[in-house]
């Protein structure tokens, strides 16, 4: 077999590489993309940085491809559809960078406490401005930590060495897993209001972007301090220099930036800012622990083995194709609804198949509601490779119960997720070429839904209910594709679940919670 590297990568997996006796392996670095195209087909693997682009174009030509490999974490450069239909496994490196970041984050923590960067840049100056550089002591500090996964969970550690005080808020993470790391669960807006020094590890999504912004700056103390290794976008930057310049927060330390190579250098400027340009895997040991992380997912694929570290869902044996594959989309779509119904911390998730589903191999359907409970928060990329395995090192427990007579429809799946704060039933299934939800608490519903955003409200049925939510929605431009109520009996307790075209703003949420029918009201992103 044939392994092409595209890019420069550390002698330390080239090693592993060159250690296969059936693998020959070939190095053709900065080629144009035509020159990829051309070259390709050849190979059964191809290996990349962040320099070379994998297109839809190098995809198709790559007859022979197995697998693609990226030494490191995001895959922004690789074409994922384009993969996926072809069969070819994406793989990448998510967790060889994991000390070096959290080790940075330590380090410009430290820099921005004792205001390192600026002496130095005084020293350099043949400045002596002791007085200058007043600074606050780490220890006894309550350090707030935004996702407890990989880096969030090293930084933990080391902070407790230094004598602080964490508190944690990851609302993916079981408080037996908490207790074991010896962190204080909270709430995020009660976090926010007891930190000294705020760190961001989570990914960045369309929940997670502006995750600090002008409405959390004001709850934090005027003398708290915010760090972001993570991802660009996760802190407002316009929000956060407001706050800089009037006093509200005592200082940033920022390695990661909205737009990267930095254009507009105000962050990296401001005298309260500790400004990195994103150095958090930027060690020996990282780079050279990435490189064999993917080296060693590449191999496993090329082994004919499903590797732990796979972006894409795996191809479907034709054997389960016609029978499974219709019901993939319906298990992601629960479980990613229950797990933002969620109120707590998860405990356990009970997967239940109705109807024909529960009399065959249910592992994939398992994995797919594993995916999308674990999808939008965790910094992995979920497939349905290591799906279980992900939710097993977070300590979920998980059953299956399987009943072969149906019951609302002739197939159906139900999640119910147990947390700190009580349980959520979410069901689905696949029927006339689309995805269902068939049930969303005590309540039977049936909504077709394929909108971007689902609004979904627990109230009285009342009169006037309905014609509340849309003249709502309508006054702030929002428009609904679609809307279904389940119900026991009239005028008892319901659920509405509104399909939304556009986003709903907070505000608007709160606007809808101020009616006195309504007991909650939860926006799901889709």
């Amino acid at each position: 077999m044939k392994v092409l590297i595209a890019d420069p990568l550390h002698q330390e997996g080239l090693d592993l590489l060159e250690a296969e006796p059936d693998i020959t392996v070939e190095i053709r670095l900065k080629m144009k993309p035509e020159e990829l195209v051309a070259a390709v087909a050849d190979y059964d693997a191809l290996i990349v940085r962040s320099e070379s682009q994998v297109t839809a174009a190098v995809i198709d030509a790559g007859v022979n491809l197995r697998v693609v490999g990226r030494a490191g974490v995001g895959v922004d450069n690789i074409d994922l559809d384009a993969a996926t239909r072809k069969g070819i496994a994406v793989v990448y490196a998510p967790t060889g960078n994991t000390i070096a970041a959290a080790e940075h984050t330590i380090a410009i923590m430290m820099a921005l406490a004792r205001h390192i960067a600026e002496a130095n840049s005084s020293m350099r100056q043949e400045q002596w401005n002791r007085s200058q550089f007043m600074g606050v002591e780490v220890k006894g500090k309550t350090l707030g930590i935004v996702g407890l996964g990989r880096v969030g969970s090293e930084v933990a550690k080391r902070a407790q060495g230094l004598e602080m005080h964490v508190v944690g808020f990851d609302p993916y993470l079981v408080p037996e897993r908490a207790a074991r790391l010896g962190v204080e669960i909270a709430e995020f807006d009660a976090m926010l209001a007891q930190c000294d020094f705020l760190t961001l590890h989570t990914p960045l999504t369309d929940t997670t972007k502006s995750l600090i912004g002008a409405r959390e700056i004001a709850l934090m103390k005027p003398t708290a301090r915010i760090i972001n290794v993570a991802r660009g976008g996760l802190v407002d930057e316009d929000a956060l220099i407001k706050a800089l310049d009037e006093d509200k927060l005592a200082g940033a330390a920022i390695d990661v930036f909205t737009k990267e190579p930095l254009e507009d250098y105000r962050l990296a400027l401001h005298p309260k800012i500790v400004a990195t340009p994103h150095l958090g895997a930027s060690t020996v040991e990282a780079q050279a622990a990435v490189t064999r992380e993917v080296v060693e997912q590449v191999l496993t694929v090329l082994k004919g083995q499903p590797a732990r570290f796979t972006v894409n869902v795996p191809f479907v044996a034709p054997e389960v194709q016609d029978v499974i594959e219709p019901f993939l989309d319906a298990a992601v779509m629960i479980g990613k609804i229950a797990i933002q119904m969620a109120n707590g911390q998860p405990n356990s998730v009970t997967v239940q198949y109705q109807g024909e589903l529960a009399t065959g191999e249910t592992g994939t359907l398992k994995a797919a509601v594993l995916m999308g409970l674990l999808q939008p928060g965790t910094e992995d990329r979920v497939n349905l490779v290591n799906a279980a395995l992900l939710a097993e090192e977070r300590g979920l427990q998980i059953k299956e119960e399987k009943d072969p007579v149906p019951q609302q429809f002739a197939n159906e799946i139900t999640v119910r997720l147990a947390t700190t704060g009580g349980e959520v039933i979410v069901g689905g299934t696949h029927l006339r070429g689309r995805t269902h939800v068939t049930r969303v608490g005590e309540h039977l519903v049936d909504a077709a839904v394929d909108s971007p955003y689902l609004l979904i409200i627990d109230n009285l049925d009342r009169p006037g209910m309905i014609g509340t939510v849309g003249e709502i929605a309508g006054k702030h431009d929002i428009n609904i594709s679609f809307m279904e109520v389940g119900r026991a009996e009239a005028r008892g307790h319901a659920t509405m679940m509104v399909g939304l075209d556009d986003p709903m703003p907070d505000s608007v949420l709160e606007e809808l919670r101020q009616n006195p029918n309504i007991t909650s009201a939860r926006l799901i992103h889709m």
